[in-house]
């Protein structure tokens, strides 16, 4: 799908000559000195040059989004690809999505196997001063692991598995965080080296909160005797790795897909045999199966929220990063307190 978009797409810049990519094409700059330019023709027909002082940046889903405002600030223009409110494992960049890249200075991404499209799209593009940032780059990945040992599948899982072995999901602790909005204000202090020192301010400002959530992570989790927390999507490992916790998955790195009967089976009776009085489930996707589980072994259901994206209403009460990881903090010390 994605190549019938990009082969659509160039299309329409080799035609739309006056308002199409070809004019967008930066190739005569380097990854260090990105900044937007626009040519457009006075009334006598000269061409002339208007600088704009803030960098175009894309984003790939929300935590890029947010560590990058929290960075760039009122310096830069940052665009969110996916939508709020809109699970993006299986997300994939429209045609106008493909054209407005033609324009950016920067597109900022998780990386680590999240993004699916990105290779195909920036090889395509005519902007070749398209910077990348992968914010990933330094963390220690850790493997994504089989929802279920179930061995009639075992050939489909490792097939996927193939497709993306490592767990995507490194933002979930807070230290990975840390490190990814470190990358981002590197790349944003090479692309924009006369605002480095406002770009640095940001990072050390929110580095300080970061740490401090992160701390009381740590306090809050490492005193609680349970330990097993049941969820719906095999998100959480990075942020059972730090506060030394065991998530108990229904399915695996992909939120979309249904369990079936064995695997329902397992957790139900795990749940029972944990004496797990909550089973998660997340936002942008449907709690049914979690209802199932809590109501078979006397369970309520809660949200822990993966920060994939966040909805309309959340982003409109000016919910963030940081806040929403607060909320997280909230859910677990509740249900692991019981």
């Amino acid at each position: 799908m994605i190549k019938n978009i990009l082969k659509m797409v160039l299309f329409l810049c080799s035609v739309l000559v006056l308002t199409g990519c070809g004019n967008t094409v930066k190739n005569n700059r380097t990854e260090s000195d990105i900044v937007t330019e626009v040519v457009k023709e006075d009334e006598t027909g000269t061409a002339s040059e208007t600088v704009n002082d803030k960098l175009t940046i894309y984003t790939s889903f929300y935590p890029m989004y947010d560590l990058t405002k929290k960075i760039g600030g009122d310096k830069v223009e940052v665009t969110n690809l996916v939508p709020a409110g809109t699970e993006p494992h299986d997300w994939e960049p429209s045609s106008t999505d493909i054209v407005n890249l033609e324009n950016g200075d920067l597109l900022i991404y998780n990386g680590a196997g999240m993004e699916h499209w990105v290779e195909d799209i920036t090889q395509a593009l005519q902007n070749k001063s398209l910077k990348l940032v992968e914010a990933s780059i330094g963390v220690e990945l850790v493997e994504g692991g089989h929802s279920h040992e179930d061995e009639e599948h075992e050939e489909e899982e490792e097939a996927h598995e193939a497709e993306n072995s490592y767990d995507p999901h490194v933002w979930l602790s807070i230290r990975n965080a840390k490190k990814e909005m470190e990358v981002i204000k590197n790349a944003l202090v090479e692309a924009d080296p006369d605002n480095k020192e406002y770009y640095e301010d940001n990072y050390t400002a929110f580095a300080a909160k970061f740490d401090e959530l992160d701390t009381r992570f740590t306090e809050e989790l490492t005193k609680l005797e349970n330990k097993d927390i049941v969820v719906a999507h095999e998100a959480f490992a990075y942020l059972c790795k730090d506060y030394g916790l065991k998530q108990v998955a229904v399915e695996g790195l992909s939120p979309d897909s249904e369990p079936d009967a064995k695997r329902m089976a397992e957790i139900i009776e795990f749940a029972k045999e944990n004496n797990i009085k909550t089973i998660f489930f997340e936002e942008l996707v449907s709690p049914k199966v979690a209802e199932t589980i809590a109501f078979e072994v006397g369970a309520e259901t809660a949200v822990l929220n993966p920060l994939e994206g966040l909805t309309e209403e959340q982003l409109t009460a000016g919910e963030d990063y940081l806040s929403i990881m607060e909320y997280n903090l909230e859910a677990l010390i509740k249900a692991l307190s019981k």
